[in-house]
């Protein structure tokens, strides 16, 4: 399957999934948007057991495509108009990346920035090129934080240092997002596409179905109480304890030797 803004690519189950508007530094458009929903999904049904996200050219993603913002405001006598169908196609690329009970890596190169900052922290595993930056740059153009960025910042980050960065939009190093728990580690420009897929292939060979309720519990702990929270890992563990990786772990476990876990 071809796509108008995206490259795709399936290796021993990592599905990598490569934003491609180089010339637009990636902004997030309305085709873009529906091209990454649908790559996804091909991935999902290609039985990928983990997906990297990642992107072409000098940056991950500029945030949304402003240019195409200001086009619908023109047609449609609305600026607004960019922010309702448009916008909730990016929230559902999000809910998408949440809700897939499969480990999402996101690989990020040179300029992150507002919506593409939120998209990366989305992910499951953040690992950044030396060269990349984030910022939540919306308040610089008078927005408020979208696709997810008031979810996630905070639970990596906490409710202080996430208030300066929105209210802010201060940039930050990716060294400095390593320090304060934004991104999960920093490496070279040049080896991160590998660094990104030794990751994914690592977490492809891995228990996926355990991964996706590790997902499912994560997602839930910070609304939880301790005993739904509890009674949530009951249910994840019976579950997690029924399948036929758990068999396999504990047989791989007894005759000493590296499991094959297959996912199921």
């Amino acid at each position: 399957m071809n796509f108008e803004t995206v490259n795709c690519d399936l290796t021993e189950n990592v599905a990598t999934i490569q934003m491609n508007r180089p010339e637009a530094l990636n902004a997030l458009s309305l085709q873009l948007s529906v091209d990454l929903r649908t790559a996804f999904e091909k991935a999902i049904a290609d039985n990928a057991r983990a997906v990297i996200l990642t992107a072409s050219g000098r940056a991950f993603c500029s945030g949304g495509d402003l240019r195409e913002m200001q086009s619908m405001w023109k047609k449609e006598g609305r600026i607004e108009a960019f922010l309702e169908d448009p916008l909730k196609a990016l929230h559902d690329v999000i809910l998408l990346i949440r809700n897939t009970p499969i480990p999402f890596v996101a690989a990020v190169n040179g300029v992150c920035a507002g919506a593409g900052t939120n998209f990366a922290i989305a992910c499951d595993i953040v690992i950044a090129a030396d060269d990349a930056s984030f910022n939540e740059a919306f308040v610089r153009i008078g927005l408020s934080p979208d696709c997810g960025g008031t979810f996630f910042l905070p639970r990596a980050i906490g409710e202080k240092l996430s208030a300066e960065l929105f209210m802010t939009g201060e940039t930050v190093s990716a060294e400095r997002a390593a320090q304060i728990g934004m991104i999960n580690r920093v490496v070279p420009a040049a080896n991160l596409q590998s660094e990104a897929m030794m990751m994914a292939a690592k977490l492809a060979k891995a228990p996926t179905g355990s991964i996706g309720r590790i997902k499912r519990m994560l997602n839930a702990s910070f609304s939880n109480d301790l005993s739904q929270q509890l009674a949530l890992e009951h249910e994840c563990q019976i579950q997690s304890g029924k399948s036929q990786d758990f068999k396999e772990g504990v047989a791989a476990f007894f005759e000493k030797r590296p499991p094959n876990f297959t996912g199921k």
